[in-house]
């Protein structure tokens, strides 16, 4: 069922030899190569092999050419797959163009040594030590002298051999080993592997292009059937951390061993964790020949999405309905036209063969082959079924031929860069038989070549090639048969933005493989407790904030400006709001100050028609004129109060209005001392007859009034308010409102007013029971517990309020304080004016008085 590991192993060995014998092990062929009469020598090794050399005891060889023989070995299984004999066929194709060719190597040619080690450690350093002696039986720490100095080696080994027989090659101090099918990413260490290269990308390049297909197309929620190997293992262990660092993550992880098909408990183990997991991809991290294994027992049966590192096997099955089943990376098939022209035409006796590998040259005949390796035949040495004969193109070919053609470079590059290089092609040849084999790690590691379809190879300072993948779509014909589609790339090592590529089609949705849906923009994701990151739920992002993306962490704050929309997809800027001339409260505000301004406007007129009366001269009219006056300032200053805030109507709207409630408070004690000198003066003897001038209640209006001028100047001057703009007050508004500028000024102000008024209160308060029949001080006692009740409900009220209505309550404050005393204090006496003309006689009050 499962046939055994690829290893292939190539020498390269600068040798002399004098003379020639062919070994007769169990096959022996040789062949004419053209005029230059090149000999091919097959030599048996542990299975089969084959060995070219030139042979310097031919004299008509040696006289038409003076060049070294170099000797490249390969190590192979003994399973021949036509897939790996391909492999074969391509490396001897590789080595004959070398030699064929008149700028590579010219006067030089290439030989070559094969060994089947099988997946046994033992007989890869048995084949290894006979290579390094030079010797069929080989000797360990001897080397034949008539060998020499062996270069370089070329070999297909797994992962696992591949650096086994890098730590065994090192003990004998033998230099380059070139692979091409290891991807082992810790090989691309050059202080543990300081010689080794590659023509196959490392396997970390494979793991990140992955994880650049998940991200792509979304799929965050993976499981992973990986092969139970070292290597396997650290990759898949640098895979799982690349996707959960890219936000996804597994939701298993299930491993097999090689010996697979000997328990079948773990296979139906594997395929009930398949149909029970949730996720719609998974990674089958293994190499080919597990694919071809565990696609037969698993994927058949199952409809995932797969994603595989080789392409093989995936059996006949559909997701909803698409024939898309499995994504592949790979190296892309190159198609080879002097390759397929050597399989065309090379004639088969030439290799070792046996029952199978013969009906594989047969198949070769059959017309369903392509015709670029269709081979003539008769009809009764065509073959019955065609199986392998469309793999000539499979990477590992391409992988050989770019292996050989980077040692035959930098061995070209060595020669020719050699001193005197002009005479070793004429025949000094012991000083390049002789060259230390670790001088050509330096060609080597500065490669740069076109490999014979002018793609260009070098090796990057790991010695890992520098190419990428080919992402193929594996695609269910109508017929049922399989057919391959690159569907895109991954290059490392091309520019940002081309490194990765899809060539997606628009009949084709890909599945989503996700632990929970996408959270939409406006929402956030949020972890479930003892859950992967992957499964979350989706909450509604809080006011302030948004997400304008799928599947956000977080919800990003809006700036101070800015509001989030209902969505919270976006921001919007915040609404300014203030208290405007043009809505409705402020337009009740502005009649309500207009009315009153109007009634005191009235009042201050009848006062003045009245002027020479008994009631408007009982209580100093010219306090009066100055009351009325600044109730009118008051009722005027509210409506600097509306309106859009700037720093003019900033700097007015408090000052205004303290000063000229100073000025009212000031009158009204005025007022109020006047009533109290008034009385005790009336005494017989008293001697506050001469405080009884209006000018003394002008002097306490304006040295009160003049106090509060002084503590305004020095806030304006200090810390003026200003205009400011509150975006943190009130969600989604930006507040348009004066900032006090030094609030402990402010405060100032405002007490001295409640000092005013508190004095105010206590002397009318004192002097409400003294007799007059106009007795201002109970009215005016009456009107300053009315002032002060509203000043007192205002202070909490202020501070609990924000943006326009803040101001509307101090707007009321200003008026209902002021229509209080207006009421209170001059209502009385208007009610005597126009409707009790008769109390309003210096007669009147006499009779009271004497009462």
């Amino acid at each position: 069922m499962m046939k055994d590991s690829e290893i292939t192993m190539m020498m390269v060995r600068v040798q002399q030899n004098k003379g020639f014998s062919l070994h007769k092990d169990t096959a022996q062929q040789s062949s004419t190569r053209g005029q230059n009469s090149k000999y091919l020598h097959y030599h048996h090794v542990l299975g089969f092999g084959a060995q070219v050399c030139w042979d310097e005891g031919d004299p008509d060889a040696a006289e038409d050419h003076h060049a070294e023989r170099n000797v490249l070995g390969l190590i192979e299984t003994v399973s021949l797959s036509p897939l790996k004999y391909f492999n074969f066929l391509a490396f001897v194709s590789a080595v004959e163009e070398i030699n064929n060719s008149s700028e590579l190597l010219p006067n030089l040619t290439l030989g070559f040594h094969f060994c089947e080690p099988y997946t046994d450690l033992l007989l890869m350093y048995r084949a290894a030590i006979n290579i390094f002696s030079g010797m069929d039986t080989g000797v360990p720490n001897y080397s034949c002298k008539s060998s020499g100095p062996l270069a370089a080696v070329i070999e297909g080994l797994p992962s696992v051999r591949s650096s086994e027989f890098y730590s065994f090659s090192s003990i004998y101090h033998y230099p380059q080993q070139i692979s091409f099918t290891s991807g082992n990413p810790f090989m691309s260490d050059t202080v543990k592997f300081p010689n080794f290269y590659r023509t196959v990308p490392n396997e970390l390049h494979l793991c990140d292009g992955i994880i650049r297909l998940l991200k792509h197309f979304g799929w965050t929620w993976v499981g992973i059937i990986a092969l139970d190997d070292d290597n396997t293992m650290r990759a898949v262990q640098f895979l799982r951390e690349g996707i959960e660092k890219s936000g996804g993550c597994i939701e298993f992880t299930e491993t097999f061993n090689h010996a697979l098909n000997s328990h079948p408990q773990h296979i139906i183990n594997i395929e009930k964790i398949i149909k029970s997991c949730s996720t719609k991809v998974i990674i089958l991290y293994c190499h080919r020949d597990f694919i071809e294994y565990i696609t037969q027992i698993i994927i058949s049966k199952i409809g995932k999405v797969w994603i595989t590192i080789a392409e093989w096997g995936l059996m006949e099955a559909s997701y909803e309905g698409e024939k898309i089943k499995g994504l592949t990376f790979t190296v892309g098939k190159k198609n080879i036209p002097s390759f397929h022209r050597f399989v065309r035409e090379v004639n088969p006796a030439m290799f070792p063969s046996d029952d199978y590998i013969e009906e594989w040259w047969k198949d070769l005949c059959n017309d369903k082959c392509p015709e670029s390796i269709q081979r003539s035949c008769s009809e009764n040495k065509k073959g019955r079924i065609v199986l392998y004969c469309d793999v000539i193109n499979d990477e590992k070919s391409y992988n050989t031929f770019n292996a050989v053609y980077a040692l035959a470079h930098a061995l070209h590059d060595m020669i020719t860069s050699s001193p005197g290089n002009t005479t070793l092609w004429n025949g000094e040849r012991e000083r390049f038989l002789d060259f230390v084999p670790w001088k050509l790690h330096r060609y080597l590691k500065n490669l740069h070549f076109k490999n014979i379809l002018g793609e260009e190879i070098s090796f990057d300072e790991n010695g890992d090639i520098t190419i990428g993948y080919d992402i193929v779509n594996m695609i269910v014909l109508p017929s049922g048969a399989w057919s391959s589609e690159i569907v895109g790339s991954y290059n490392p090592f091309a520019p940002p933005g081309k490194d990765f590529t899809i060539n997606e089609k628009g009949d084709r949705t890909p599945p989503q493989s996700r632990c929970s849906p996408s959270c939409l923009p406006g929402s956030r994701k949020l972890t479930k407790e003892g859950k992967p990151i992957c499964c979350y739920d989706c909450i509604r992002c809080p006011e302030g904030e948004f997400s304008n993306q799928t599947d956000m962490d977080t919800c990003t704050t809006c700036p101070e400006d800015q509001w989030s929309n209902p969505n919270r997809d976006a921001c919007i800027p915040k609404m300014i709001t203030f208290l405007s001339y043009e809505e409705l409260l402020g337009i009740v505000l502005i009649l309500i100050s207009i009315v009153f301004f109007l009634i005191t406007a009235v009042i201050l007129g009848i006062f003045i028609y009245y002027r020479d009366t008994p009631i408007v001269r009982a209580n100093n009219r010219n306090l009066s004129y100055i009351l009325l006056i600044s109730f009118m300032l008051s009722f005027l200053c509210t409506l600097v109060f509306i309106g859009r805030p700037k720093k003019v109507t900033c700097l007015l709207r408090q000052t205004v209005f303290v000063i000229t409630f100073s000025i009212s408070l000031s009158s009204v004690l005025a007022k109020t001392i006047t009533v109290v000198t008034a009385f005790h003066a009336t005494k017989p003897g008293s001697k506050l007859h001469k405080w009884m001038s209006s000018r003394v209640s002008v002097m306490i209006v304006l040295c009160c009034s003049l106090i509060q001028t002084v503590l305004c100047l020095a806030w304006l001057f200090t810390a003026p308010p200003f205009p400011y703009l509150n975006m943190k007050s009130e969600i989604g508004l930006i507040l348009i409102e004066c900032n006090e500028g030094s609030i402990v000024a402010f405060y100032c102000v405002l007490g001295y007013l409640g000092f005013l008024a508190g004095v105010s209160f206590i002397v009318a308060f004192l002097a409400r029971n003294l007799p007059d029949s106009f007795n201002e001080a109970k009215y005016i006692t009456f009107s300053m517990l009315v002032f002060c009740s509203v000043w007192v409900s205002f202070i909490p009220t202020y501070l609990s309020t924000k943006g326009k209505y803040m101001v509307a309550v101090e707007i009321f404050a200003i008026l209902a304080s002021s229509a209080g005393l207006l009421g209170c204090i001059f209502m009385p006496k208007c009610y005597i004016i126009l409707l009790k003309p008769d109390r309003n006689s210096r007669k009147y009050l006499t009779k009271n008085l004497n009462e």
